[in-house]
């Protein structure tokens, strides 16, 4: 008699685990396909207002985005990173920009930090990961990648990229660097650790996104660390709503944001709006246009 009761309760007990391994499952089911519901609607929401908005057609506003080297700044860079190191000396663009910006993203998470760096370039914004806090936000990771390419001989630039919502205090900043080998801009974010490609693996500038989110064809977020195709609608969609306009320094260089930069005038900023829009970033030296052509133009020396 015991042993049965035993085994009765031993019954109603694994009976009593199934049944609440199932109503955890089931709940956490329920808020995973609550959120994923909840980011397509999102994502379709931030689509169509990227497909109602206004054409980035030419203009007659006049500016020229322009990319500025110095050799003595790279070298330091290149000698203080072993940039030489992470790539074989023949390597393509793609190749050497993607060793840099994995590089970047293996060492340097993403937070937004509490204590602002003093300097912002890319040998004091590593030695700030070192010695005040191992993380920073998408925009000091873009300046810091920024450098590296630029160092490493690369034409490539750090691009803010607005929601349309004047309220949403969120944008992102991403880089992108110039393929000579196939005459076009790709996108990189060592902050997020994404790119994106077309669905025959061609990497896609900031445009082409852009410009595949309202026609709606296929792209693929790749992982940046593990160079491989994934599923993030998280990304995807924060990619949809911060890809309304974009804005980026008219001529670029090193120390381009640093405070301490006393060799130059920081320059002006060139807003890409869709035509209709009214930039809601109050800026004296701002360039507002919507000629996506010359944003998106081969870079200028």
């Amino acid at each position: 008699m015991k042993k049965f009761l035993k085994f009765v309760w031993g019954l109603f007990a694994i009976i009593g685990i199934l049944t609440t391994a199932v109503l955890v499952y089931s709940y956490f089911a329920d808020y995973y396909i609550s959120i994923y519901k909840t980011l397509e609607k999102q994502h379709d929401d931030y689509v169509q207002l990227l497909r109602t908005s206004g054409a980035l057609e030419k203009d007659m506003v006049a500016y020229e985005m322009r990319i500025n080297q110095d050799s003595v700044r790279a070298k330091e860079i290149m000698d203080y990173f072993c940039l030489d190191t992470l790539y074989d000396a023949d390597a393509d663009t793609w190749t050497k920009a993607l060793a840099i910006a994995q590089m970047v993203a293996a060492n340097i998470p993403h937070d937004n930090q509490k204590i602002q760096p003093e300097h912002r370039n890319a040998i004091d914004l590593w030695k700030y990961t070192k010695e005040v806090a191992p993380a920073f936000n998408c925009r000091l990771h873009s300046i810091l990648t920024f450098e590296l390419l630029l160092a490493a001989g690369m034409d490539a630039r750090f691009v803010t990229c607005l929601p349309e919502d004047k309220d949403d205090n969120d944008c992102h900043v991403v880089n992108e660097v110039w393929l000579p080998e196939q005459g076009k801009w790709a996108m990189i974010d060592s902050d997020m650790r994404h790119y994106i490609c077309d669905d025959k693996g061609v990497r896609l500038s900031l445009r082409e996104i852009r410009e595949h989110y309202i026609t709606g064809e296929n792209m693929v977020i790749c992982d940046l660390l593990g160079d491989r195709p994934m599923k993030d609608p998280d990304y995807a969609t924060y990619m949809a709503k911060n890809t309304y306009w974009f804005r980026c320094h008219e001529t670029l260089s090193y120390y381009q944001e640093d405070p301490e930069n006393r060799k130059r005038e920081a320059g002006r900023h060139v807003s890409l709006l869709p035509a209709g829009f009214k930039s809601f970033i109050e800026d004296d030296a701002n360039v507002n246009t919507s000629n996506a052509d010359i944003f998106w133009a081969t870079p200028s020396k």
